[in-house]
């Protein structure tokens, strides 16, 4: 982590509090422990306190008085409006395109798709491919920048993306969609290249149902339910 002064900055140690969510490294509905996050960050509880509360305003971690913080469990309303401003963004990117499109980002892109067809890729390889891909349609568009507003505002939709990714043996099918969108965009068909971008990004939903078919644990639902204090904590 960088330092400041010789010390993390808390801005460090939020950001990496927050990957360690949005990865799954703490898992939805999982209990956190200031002690042993501090200890693992190799930091006082105080910046790990004050992520927890920043984490807790995205919604991302939930705060039970007398009982304890938790990672929030997925909530598909939040993912909901997560895609739903992504959709918007990157299809309006699309509609935007130039006449003529950049051939160095255009290159960029079929290396990146080349990679994804990489074997024995990791899921967060293929993540960051993933996300690498979506900036850069959005760079031939001449709004490359969004993306890190769009990035910013979709933690909840990267969480349910990724729980689809563990449960699909290969990302080769996401991968197939990305030629086929790229292979739109590059042939001057914007129709085509939208229609695949809206099935693409709205696969996540299929993937929360089949999910939450087998392990609703992970699921939020009614809001009002608290975790009980036993022996252990546990969700009810």
């Amino acid at each position: 982590m960088a330092q400041t002064n010789g010390r993390t900055s808390r801005r460090d140690i939020y950001l990496k509090l927050r990957q360690m969510v949005l990865t799954l490294e703490l898992a939805p509905g999982a209990a956190l422990s200031e002690n042993e996050l501090a200890a693992s960050l190799g930091v006082s509880r105080t910046p790990v306190r004050e992520s927890l509360i920043l984490l807790g305003q995205e919604g991302l971690v939930q705060v039970f008085p007398k009982i304890g913080s938790f990672v929030s469990r997925v909530d598909p309303a939040r993912v909901a409006d997560a895609q739903f401003l992504r959709e918007a963004v990157e299809l309006a990117s699309l509609a935007d395109l130039p006449a003529e499109l950049d051939p160095e980002v255009v290159g960029e892109l079929r290396d990146n798709l080349a990679r994804q067809r990489s074997e024995g890729l990791a899921l967060e390889e293929f993540f960051a491919l993933d996300e690498a891909f979506h900036q850069g349609l959005m760079r031939l568009s001449g709004h490359g920048e969004v993306w890190t507003t769009v990035a910013a505002a979709k933690g909840h939709l990267d969480r349910a993306r990724r729980l689809g990714l563990h449960e699909n043996v290969s990302p080769a099918v996401f991968a197939a969609q990305h030629h086929e969108i790229l292979d739109a965009v590059v042939g001057g068909d914007t129709d085509l290249a939208r229609t695949a971008m809206r099935t693409h990004l709205r696969a996540v939903f299929d993937d929360i149902e089949r999910i939450r078919a087998h392990s609703p644990e992970l699921f939020a639902t009614d809001a009002s339910t608290v975790p009980v204090r036993r022996n252990v904590v546990v969700w009810e």
